[in-house]
């Protein structure tokens, strides 16, 4: 999706739940009015319960709506994982909300069961009204369910939660009413307590629910299906941590991965839009951070050489490595470059703290370190009158040594002396270290007899 399209899509969303809250808000207050005041006139302590459920979801409704207003406001430097947890909040109001209807449904209920209060008689109007109720009811958990599952709302997912226990209880009614009708007194009573039941129980499924995202509980299912991800993609990716959290049906994730000291940032980034990629794909509503530190663990003996040069603050760049293995033991050289202004005294300090550290690694007998100073940028001429014998000196070399002459040839002249770039042809089929040694004796070949030259660098083509 396009950065234009987003924000497109987020507002289209949030516009869809605040239709679908509205809604709800509506429907519930039709029904307080229903319910509530058909017990007040029948005497049906049942229906009276009901239709305090009821108005408990007319408050529980206006405050999801509020939240989901709230709740699709972008993020800013207060709130950078946005404002979603707002619906998690509100959630934890209604289960609040209906907390307390239960608890005047089961005081009424255990009064009237108790007093022995008069019962009342059942009329046919009673079953259209519960009937009626049903109906809403359906269409109220089929409506917020769909809404949910579409804007990945969890208010309004725990307005449908509400809306079936409603549901369940205009079912309780009905029962209470048949068996008030079938001469069980206190079936009415006995309904009224079931109704409690509901309640508590949807109310209890809510707290539990948010409360577990309100404190940044790991979402099981989330975490597994993104670690699964970052897994499949090789040996290459190696995982050290995962992190992921919920905010209103987001998720927000971090990972932290390893990679080999001497591995260039570009391909660090690639890992990384890589990682990033694999997660997209398992969790379509989420963003990954991908944070990458060196692997110190499972590294060769020349990466954990890397490794070290490079940890020394002064050293600036570590080149030639080499490892040679004799009777058992390892000896290890390499040249580490610092910049030019560090004293000898203290770029051996710098060397034998990198000799001390590799000396610890099992099996290695001893360490040579090479000092350098770092390269800085050089002026440098173009071409002089003199420089076509030079061509054709170098020309006529590479001609001898390869049977081809030079593919480009490139003269530069600085303070340091003549510097060459040569390009020449090899066999495409040439293993690497074939045409390595073909570059090295054609630079000692252009080098010959020819102090003046600074440096001189040949390039093998196919």
């Amino acid at each position: 999706m396009s950065a234009s399209a987003a924000p497109e899509a987020s507002a289209e969303s949030n516009e869809g739940q605040r239709r679908t809250a509205l809604v709800s808000v509506l429907a519930a207050g039709a029904l307080v009015v229903l319910k509530l005041g058909t017990g007040l006139v029948t005497g049906s302590l049942a229906l009276v319960s009901a239709g305090i459920e009821s108005s408990g979801d007319v408050v529980a409704a206006v405050l999801t709506l509020l939240a989901v207003r709230l709740g699709g406001l972008p993020a800013d430097a207060n709130h950078p994982y946005g404002h979603r947890r707002a619906e998690n909040l509100a959630a934890l109001g209604e289960a609040a909300i209906l907390t307390a209807g239960g608890i005047v449904v089961v005081v009424e209920a255990v009064g009237r069961l108790t007093g022995g209060g008069q019962a009342f008689e059942t009329h046919w109007y009673l079953f259209v009204v519960i009937a009626i109720a049903l109906g809403v009811d359906v269409s109220r958990v089929v409506v917020s369910l769909r809404g949910a599952v579409l804007y990945k709302s969890a208010a309004l997912r725990s307005n449908a939660f509400h809306f079936a226990g409603d549901m369940s209880g205009s079912v309780a009614v009905l029962a209470g009413m048949v068996a008030v009708g079938a001469g069980v007194h206190q079936g009415d009573a006995i309904a009224a307590l079931l109704v409690a039941a509901i309640i508590f129980a949807a109310a209890g499924r809510l707290i539990f629910e948010n409360a577990r995202v309100l404190m940044d509980t790991t979402p099981a299912e989330a975490h597994a299906r993104a670690y699964a991800a970052i897994s499949e993609l090789g040996d290459h990716v190696e995982l050290r941590r995962l992190r992921v959290r919920e905010s209103g049906g987001h998720y927000f994730a971090d990972a932290v991965v390893t990679v080999p000291p001497g591995q260039a940032a570009i391909e660090g980034q690639e890992m990384s839009e890589e990682i990033e990629a694999a997660v997209l794909r398992s969790l379509p509503d989420s963003e990954i951070v991908v944070h990458l530190e060196p692997r110190r663990q499972g590294l060769s003996l020349r990466d954990r050489t890397l490794s070290v040069a490079l940890a020394e603050p002064l050293g600036r760049d570590v080149h030639d490595i080499a490892i040679y293995r004799h009777n058992g033991r390892v000896s290890v050289s390499l040249h580490l470059k610092l910049d030019p202004g560090v004293p000898l005294a203290i770029a051996h300090d710098v060397a034998g703290r990198v000799e001390a550290a590799l000396r610890a690694e099992p099996g290695v007998e001893d360490v040579h370190t090479h000092l350098e100073p770092l390269e800085l940028p050089l002026v440098a001429h173009e071409a002089r009158p003199t420089d076509d014998a030079e061509r054709d000196r170098i020309s006529a070399l590479v001609l001898q040594r390869t049977g081809h002459l030079p593919r480009e040839l490139r003269l530069l002249h600085t303070d340091a002396g003549l510097v060459v770039f040569v390009s020449v042809a090899a066999g495409a089929e040439s293993p690497l270290p074939a045409a390595h040694e073909l570059a090295s004796r054609l630079e000692e070949d252009i080098r010959e007899a020819q102090p003046h030259m600074s440096d001189v660098v040949v390039h093998t083509e196919p």
